[in-house]
């Protein structure tokens, strides 16, 4: 059966990136450093520092959750040259027909996990920081801003990781002005840094009685969070710190409390806001945390040597460089213009289907050499 000799070569060919993976992702090492932390979750003091326990018990979770993904690659492989056998003595074309779906899973899954070992940037592991704004042209760029939270919060929970909305300001009479959320999860500042920047729709608007052709922007920044042991020096007196009243989707304590922040650094004119935490002091600290990370993210894109080198506002997205257009008339297709990678089903993508997208800026940042941080 000509199709099961064409399954041997593939199922042959699979031994190499597996060993390469294996390589890659340091299955002995981070082996090695498991057996370690868990000894040194034995010792008596373990527990008497929880914040330092609590890190080490997310880093074993992270490494057995890396050992079993791998561990996985070699038993489907082994299953699949098992009933390669069988299909073979049996001459069994249902058999045949079951190989190459399962060929085609195994090789779908190499490639992702290729992808993973990309991320190389000294804050891909981190979780995301998104924020979202809408440009001008009123509601219907607000609704396309919106459209954009559905479309990475719909990618969040089809990889299993969670979302926090910190800010959330409403759109005048549909979608929002701005927001921003964290995304927890393995990598998910490695996978979404690729998503920075203006992001263009062209649709017939549904807020047009005429039913005329709109196109839209709306920015998106991503910043990986920064952890407490990640030091940035961020000076008193060059903070400028207003409280208001929390409103919108994300408001614990709508029109009661003014225990929403908005913290402005004053040397850049960088602004961050958060309004979800159930207190004023709660709120301060997420902004300072989102302050340090996007300062921390324009210091490793620009290449600076400190936090201090960052000199006035920063331009970080300028409208019209938009680096992804999703058209919806007079054909629907979404393209990407740094890497030319297309998706002509618009309605998958605005599900969340956009790791084509992801995939293929990491590739290409691996191929120009850089990291993409």
């Amino acid at each position: 059966m000509l199709v099961l000799d064409e399954y041997k070569l593939r199922i042959n060919a699979l031994d190499a990136p597996i060993a390469e993976l294996r390589t890659a992702l340091d299955i002995d090492g981070i082996s090695a450093e498991l057996e370690r932390l868990e000894k040194s979750t034995e010792a008596e003091d373990f527990w008497g520092d929880l914040e330092n326990s609590q890190v080490v018990l997310k880093r074993i979770s992270r490494i057995k959750e890396k050992l079993a993904r791998f561990d996985k690659f070699n038993t489907d492989l082994s299953d699949i040259q098992t009933l390669f056998e069988l299909a073979v003595e049996a001459d069994d074309e249902d058999a045949a027909a079951e190989i190459g779906e399962l060929l085609a899973a195994l090789e779908e899954e190499l490639a992702t996990a290729r992808i993973d070992t990309l991320l190389s940037g000294d804050y891909d592991s981190n979780n995301a920081i998104m924020s979202f704004q809408a440009g001008a042209g009123g509601t219907e760029a607000q609704d396309w801003a919106e459209m954009l939270y559905r479309m990475y919060t719909h990618w969040a929970e089809r990889h299993g990781f969670s979302y926090k909305i910190l800010d959330f300001l409403d759109g005048d009479e549909a979608g929002l002005k701005s927001a921003s959320i964290l995304i927890e999860g393995e990598n998910a500042y490695g996978y979404l840094k690729s998503e920075m920047g203006v992001h263009r729709l062209v649709r017939i608007s549904p807020f047009d009685s005429s039913g005329r052709r709109h196109t839209s922007f709306a920015a998106l920044e991503v910043m990986p969070e920064i952890t407490e042991d990640v030091e940035v020096e961020v000076r008193t007196e060059d903070l400028k710190v207003d409280t208001y009243r929390a409103s919108g989707a994300g408001g614990q304590h709508v029109n009661k409390t003014e225990s929403a922040i908005r913290i402005t650094h004053i040397p850049t004119g960088i602004v961050v806001a958060c309004q979800n935490e159930r207190s004023q002091h709660q709120n301060r600290e997420v902004a300072m945390r989102m302050l340090k990370s996007k300062l921390i993210e324009i210091k490793e894109r620009e290449n600076l040597e400190k936090i201090e080198d960052i000199k006035g506002e920063q331009k970080l997205i300028e409208w019209g460089s938009q680096i992804r257009s999703y058209v919806f008339m007079p054909y629907t297709l979404v393209k990407d213009h740094r890497t030319g990678f297309e998706n002509g089903n618009i309605g998958a993508v605005m599900d969340g289907d956009i790791d084509g997208f992801i995939n293929a800026y990491l590739t290409q940042m691996a191929a120009n050499g850089k990291t993409g941080k």
